[in-house]
Formats: C-alpha cells, sequence, structure tokens
C-alpha cells in the first residue's frame, strides 16, 4: 500500500463518493475504484459497503482513516522539515469569523513583509470546522475566538479582545453613560448563534443574575448584527475589533455595564506534531506581537 492509496482512501471516506472523489484528486473513477478494490483484496478487508449505490464506511474502514490521516499528516511534516521553508510556497490560516473580518488583513499584510514570496490562503469558518481542518492537514494554522477541545491541537492566547453593549442613536440607552446589567431585563438583542463565544461570555453574566432578555434575532457574523443594531431593531454585544467605525461615525454607541467587564483572548492553535517552520513561526510570531 502506498501513500497514493491512503490519500485515495482518504478521499472516499470524506466524499462519500467515488465520483466527487476522482474529480478533487484528478484521476478517473476507474482508477478511484481499482486503488480501493487493490486495498480491500490485498487486506482481505471490506473499507466500504455498496448499498443501493452508496458507499457506507465500515468500522474497519473508520479504525483505517484514522491511521491513513495520521500518515499523511506525518508525511507533510516531513516535507515540511527537509524543506526547511526553502521551497513552502503557501501558508494555510485558519480563522474565525470575527478574527478573518477585522484582524486577519492587517496580519497577513504584516506577514508579507516579511514573506513577499509565500502566499496566504485564509479559510473563515466556526471553530469546530477549523479544527478539523487541522486535524486532516488541510490548515497549518489557525487564529480562534472559540474553545479548542480537540487533544491533538495545541491552542495558547496571543490576542486581547473586550466585548461591548452597543446601542442605537434612536435607542433610549444612548443617552446614558452606562447602566445596570438589571436595566438590560426584557430589552430585545440581537446576538450571535448559539455555541458562539460572544455569547457565552455574555450570557454568564445573563445568568449569574438571572436576567431574562428578548432574543430578537440571532445572526452567525458581526455585520448583520451591526445592520440591525444601526436600524434600530435592539441592543448587541460585539468585539471592540467589530464596531470602531461605526462608534467613530456615531451610528453606534457603547454603553458600558456597571461592574461588567467582558474579556477574552484570541488564540493561535496548530497540531501538535506540526512542524514550525520559518514561515509559520513567523506568522505565530505577529499574532503574539500584535497590538490595535
Amino acid at each position: 500500500m502506498t501513500l497514493r492509496h491512503l490519500q485515495i482512501f482518504v478521499e472516499v471516506a470524506e466524499t462519500g463518493k467515488m465520483s466527487e472523489a476522482a474529480n478533487h484528486l484528478f484521476i478517473s473513477q476507474s482508477s478511484i475504484s481499482q486503488a480501493i478494490g487493490d486495498m480491500e483484496s490485498y487486506y482481505s478487508i471490506v473499507l466500504f459497503e455498496r448499498l443501493s449505490k452508496k458507499l457506507y464506511i465500515t468500522p474497519a474502514g473508520e479504525k483505517l482513516l484514522q491511521y491513513a490521516k495520521q500518515i499523511l499528516l506525518l508525511y507533510q511534516n516531513m516535507e515540511d522539515f527537509l524543506n526547511n521553508g526553502k521551497t513552502i510556497k503557501k501558508l494555510r490560516i485558519g480563522a474565525t469569523f470575527t478574527v478573518g473580518t477585522y484582524l486577519m488583513s492587517p496580519l497577513i499584510q504584516q506577514f508579507n513583509v516579511i514573506n513577499p514570496s509565500i502566499d496566504t490562503e485564509v479559510v473563515v469558518e466556526k471553530t469546530a470546522a477549523l479544527e478539523r481542518m487541522l486535524l486532516d492537514g488541510k490548515l497549518d494554522v489557525a487564529l480562534v475566538e472559540g474553545t479548542i477541545n480537540k487533544t491533538d491541537l495545541l491552542s495558547f492566547p496571543v490576542i486581547n479582545d473586550e466585548l461591548f453593549l452597543i446601542c442605537s442613536p434612536s435607542h433610549p440607552f444612548y443617552q446614558k453613560d452606562s447602566v445596570r446589567l438589571e436595566e438590560l431585563k426584557d430589552q430585545p438583542f440581537i446576538l450571535r448563534e448559539r455555541g458562539s463565544k460572544t455569547r457565552m461570555i455574555f450570557e454568564q453574566y445573563l445568568l449569574e443574575k438571572n436576567i431574562p432578555i428578548h432574543e430578537k434575532w440571532i445572526c452567525n457574523n458581526s455585520e448583520a448584527i451591526k445592520y440591525a443594531v444601526t436600524s434600530g431593531q435592539g441592543l448587541g454585544v460585539l468585539s471592540e475589533k467589530a464596531i470602531q467605525e461605526e462608534c467613530q461615525k456615531g451610528r453606534l454607541k457603547i454603553i458600558p455595564i456597571q461592574n461588567v467587564h467582558m474579556t477574552r483572548k484570541f488564540s493561535i492553535v496548530y497540531h501538535k506534531s506540526k512542524y514550525l517552520y520559518g514561515a509559520l513561526t513567523d506568522f505565530i510570531n505577529i499574532c503574539e506581537n500584535y497590538t490595535t
């Protein structure tokens, strides 16, 4: 069995279809079928059940999938080590939504100054999706706002962030210098989706005081929340990095909540087996030293 067999097997397992695997790998479907058949025949094992023209991975296939991903990741790490950055042409970076929208561009600009010949490829996704891509070797590194739960991934905080209550000029709170947490009771809010780190931090304070609010809108990105709040739909809670321009122009106002300080850190994440070659180390250092 060769690395190519493993690459084909992983692609079939992840797509669930030999035709899609063939398209992704730019080879014929018959070559895909032959490779899987060779593996099953050589080891006298069934990797996929073929039922009603669909593929279903078997328990043996699931176990092989774990090994195959580890082997392919180790092979890539070996390549990175042997090249020692000399032929590395691309850095694949993951980012959660707030990071991708407001932080990634200045970080990439700093990176390009010291690594002008290296392309950067950025994927903006939820933390869970970025975890999967790091584990599968599809990303080199990620900068996230969520909590990392996978033991094969290393994570450490690098950039400070603070969350603030915001309102529009039409909201009664706009005339206030601050509010008590209790004043938020039954107020309409434009919130991030459940599971979002931003929402979890805010909800922790509400739960401690048993304060109910009205969840008027649920949005999966900061821009949608800003537009809803500026149009007078309700209050919002967002990162300081997301609201600077709107606050400067008077379209939004930060309303401090007395005795409430909502802070967090964005974290760098990479696979524990990842070889930290020069360009990757440069990006990590840039994040560690970043200031707004």
